[in-house]
Formats: C-alpha cells, structure tokens, sequence
C-alpha cells in the first residue's frame, strides 16, 4: 500500500511539473490504513462470590449494613443490575448448574459434595469446541464439584489453580492445587488467587474466559488484611469467638472487590475495553451473618428468597444498557448459553439453559416466563408473579412475590384467588415437566 502511495504522488507531482496549466489537479490517493483493523472476540471475565446474597451488597435494598464494594458499583453503574437471578441454596450445585447449563437433577448435583459426571460437556469446551479453540480458559479458586483436583483440566479448561473443596479452614494457611500438586500457602487466598489469575492473564496470547471463583467470604470469618477493607480494628482475627461476625465477613466481602479491582485495573485500557464481566453470587448469605429482611430459616440452605435469589451484575464490552435494573427471571443455569454467546457462538438454548445475551443491548428480549431451583428433599419454581414450593413429604408452598416478596405469607390452606389457583397448577405443571 505504501508502495501504491508513493507511485502515485510521484506520478502526480510529474504531471504537475509537465503542464503549463495553473489549475490544482486533485490526487486519487488511497487513505484506507496500511494495516487493517482486527475485532478480537471480547475476554470474559466471570467472578463468583461465595456465600454472598443480596443483604450485604450495594445496590440492592435488602440487608441495611452494606459493605463497601466501589468496584462493583462501578460495574453496576456502568452495565446492567439483574433483581430476579435465581440458582441454588448451596455452592456445589450452582457451580455445576454454570459450567453444564444444567439443573441438578439432570447433572447430578443437587447438594454439596455431589460429584459430576466426566462425561458433561463444560461450559469451556463447549466455547472450545464451536470457536475453533478460539479462547485460552482458567478457572482459579474454588472447584467444589468433583474430589479429583485434576477434573477441571481433564473436562477441558486449560488451566486451573485453587482448592476442590468447599472451603478452608485458615484463609492464611491453605492447601493451593495447581498443576495437579497440593502446596500449603501463606498467603491471604483472595489475594494470592488474584496473583495467579494477573500472572496467567498476562500470559495469554488469545482471547481469554477467567473463572474467579474466590472462596471467602464463606466461613470461617477471618478479618481480612487491613489494606483491604473498612472495617477498622476488630476484637480478633477470627469471628468464631466474636458475639458479632458480621463485620468479618464484610472485610472479606470488601477484600474480594478490593482484589476484583485489582484484577480488572491490571488490564490495558485496550484489553480492559474489550472485556465483559460478570458478577454473581452463588448461594444465600450464612445464617450467622444474614440481615432482615431475611431470617436464619430463609437464607442459605433453604429455597426461600435468602437462599436463592443472587445478586448479579454484567457490565463491559458489548452491554449498552448503562445503570439500569433488569426484573427479568434468569437461572443460574443460563450462563451458560450466555457466555457462549459472548464467545460467538449463536445457540440460544441449550439443555436447561436459555441465553440472555439479547437483555444486554435490548430491554425488549425474549425473557424467561420460569426459573427453577432444587433441593435434595424440595424443590421451587416462580413466575413473575407467584412462587411455588413443595417438599418431599408432600408440603406445599405459595407466595404472591408481588405483594409479598419475603414469603411472609403462605398461601396453601387460604382460599386461593383464581389467579393464585391458575397459577399453582401452572407453576406444577412446569415443574412436572422440568424433573421428567
């Protein structure tokens, strides 16, 4: 091209010198940059928060001592804030229902320490297998859903570093797998989980999906180092022989936004422009920290709002919709299609997981008219409107969340209204459907 250039502005000036005539010849130059423009498919950056529901986190009106998250309210304002995200009372299962697009019942696991299959597709092959191995993939932190610490890597993620197990027991001295091997590591694990994640990012050559998976602020609650949080001076290090735990989990919470900024300010500005992020809770919040207007009976562990109903925010690359709150129903399942989607691949549904990619630049797209969630002995569904729970002993549950969003009010043994009787057997019959 720059050959081109050259050969007709000296054939031009030629001409120039050549004519007797005064007028200005105009030249026919070619502009177009000598080196076309590349669209790079967006990294994805998914962080999942464990333990975490709505009560302690910015931005959403349940709980009244908030910790002080300026990283996520900076994704909040800057993307979308999801109301209705729904997935599972405990952390196992709605990890597995993320990577697999899958509810517990059609992947196996329903609680904690339930193992899945080798056999499922994970959400990073999936990527893998349709972009043309377009995307380098990581997942750091807590696994939690098989006991082999080679899984990750086996089912098809590139990489992985982190613990197999649900928690542990000092987040100061803790077993770090990574490679296949387990080493005791004295760093604080949201910090040194961050470190590993920085170091493989910068590594990366390609596109990149990053599963953050951090682990605190599920118990134990353990102050958090002081840099990382607001919480001041507290008693203790350790909660467990504190009469107040709240202020602990909190400096975790706020150590975990802290080390998210830090992970997202490691990026370029080119890299970071070009990165969507994902935030989501997996599970309720502890019945030792939970906030009014949730109670120890209705927060993790259990089917109620405190227990399933998450915070999540996407923001970044690609999400038009700036500061806005979304009602839509979502699953936890539907990450996966999702973040497919992001990827490039066009599959709108895919077992038990139906995309939402289209809510990022369209307030108008197609929505979920269920979401559903699942216990070992129970399970639940919900419309817009009404929410429906039944145990395995045959108990059954309604709720109007329109008027009652805390499930104060059970409406079994009333005389249902004929919407709230069209509506449970409706609500049935999908669930019917579902576990069939």
């Amino acid at each position: 091209m720059k050959r081109y250039f050259f050969i007709t502005l000296l054939f031009t000036l030629i001409l120039q010198s050549c004519s007797s005539s005064t007028e200005n010849i105009e030249d026919d130059v070619d502009d177009t940059p000598d080196t076309p423009v590349t669209i790079t498919k967006p990294n994805i950056l998914l962080v999942i928060a464990d333990d975490v529901s709505k009560d302690a986190i910015p931005n959403y009106t349940e709980g009244s001592i908030k910790a002080n998250m300026p990283n996520l309210q900076g994704l909040m304002s800057s993307g979308i804030t999801f109301d209705n995200a729904w997935a599972y009372s405990v952390c196992s299962p709605t990890r597995a229902s993320i990577i697999t697009g899958k509810y517990g019942i059609n992947n196996g696991v329903i609680e904690v320490n339930d193992e899945i299959s080798s056999s499922e597709t994970i959400l990073q092959k999936y990527i893998s297998d349709n972009t043309n191995n377009a995307y380098a993939t990581a997942i750091f932190g807590k696994w939690h859903i098989s006991n082999d610490t080679n899984d990750a890597e086996n089912m098809g993620v590139n990489h992985f570093a982190g613990i197999s197990k649900g928690g542990v027991q000092d987040y100061y001295s803790w077993p770090l797998i990574e490679n296949g091997i387990s080493t005791t590591n004295t760093t604080y694990m949201t910090t040194k989980l961050t470190d590993l994640a920085i170091d493989w990012k910068n590594a990366q050559t390609k596109p990149w999906f990053l599963w953050m998976g951090y682990t605190a602020p599920h118990t134990p609650f353990h102050l958090a180092p002081t840099d990382l949080h607001s919480q001041g001076n507290l008693p203790t290090d350790d909660a467990s022989i504190d009469a107040n735990p709240l202020p602990y989990y909190l400096s975790a919470l706020e150590a975990l936004d802290s080390e998210m900024g830090r992970l997202i300010n490691s990026m370029s500005d080119e890299e970071k422009a070009n990165t969507v992020i994902i935030f989501i809770g997996d599970n309720g919040t502890p019945n030792q920290v939970a906030q009014s207007p949730y109670s120890r009976r209705t927060v993790k562990g259990t089917l109620y709002q405190g227990g399933i109903n998450v915070p999540m925010a996407v923001s970044g690359v690609g999400v038009n919709r700036m500061g806005v709150r979304e009602s839509t129903l979502i699953n936890s399942t539907d990450l996966y299609t999702t973040i497919a989607n992001i990827a490039g691949v066009s599959s709108a549904s895919i077992h038990n997981s139906q995309s939402f990619y289209d809510l990022l630049t369209d307030e108008n797209a197609t929505k979920r008219d269920y979401v559903y969630s699942e216990k070992e002995d129970a399970y639940t569904i919900r419309n817009a409107t009404y929410k429906y729970i039944r145990f395995d002993d045959g108990t059954e549950e309604l709720y109007n969340l329109s008027s009652d969003a805390y499930e104060n009010s059970n409406l079994i043994g009333t005389t249902l209204s004929s919407d709230a009787s069209a509506a449970k057997t409706a609500l049935i019959t999908e669930a019917n459907r579902i576990r069939s």
